[in-house]
């Protein structure tokens, strides 16, 4: 099975949303495997972001993303990236479409709700950034053989 990362931004947590996003992933047939409220500091954000450093957005990223709590969690299932980035939706809430959590919930690219990781190897790097390997459970689900051959 596939693992990803998932954070569910300040924005997300202060509008209250979290628990309707979680059931979307949970309702595409994604299990939790970790999963923790935490306040992101400076120093994790340059280290989430590092492909963005230097970029004119940056500083605006990195203030937005340790406003606040956040939930970060690691998904686990088949596709467990390509069903994250498609629940998600387009980055830019915009274009986003009606259905996604990004089209029906975000209006702003910037307060957008949700990250997912936008491939392995980028989901096992951030998985490791916020979790370790002791704090992720594998578990078999009774509803496991219904949402996977």
């Amino acid at each position: 099975m596939e693992r990803t990362l998932v954070l569910l931004k300040p924005d997300a947590v202060q509008r209250g949303l979290v628990g309707q996003i979680i059931a979307r992933l949970e309702g595409r047939g994604l299990k939790i495997a970790a999963m923790k409220l935490m306040q992101m500091d400076q120093a994790l954000a340059h280290r989430h972001y590092q492909d963005h450093v230097g970029k004119s957005f940056f500083p605006g990223l990195v203030g937005f993303i340790t406003s606040g709590p956040l939930v970060a969690m690691v998904l686990e299932g088949k596709e467990a990236v390509a069903i994250v980035r498609a629940t998600m939706g387009d980055t830019n809430a915009a274009k986003a479409a009606p259905g996604t959590v990004r089209g029906d919930f975000a209006v702003d690219m910037g307060m957008n709700l949700i990250h997912g990781s936008d491939s392995r190897e980028s989901a096992q790097r951030e998985i490791g950034l916020f979790f370790k390997e002791s704090e992720m459970l594998t578990y078999r689900r009774d509803a496991d053989r219904w949402i996977t051959e």
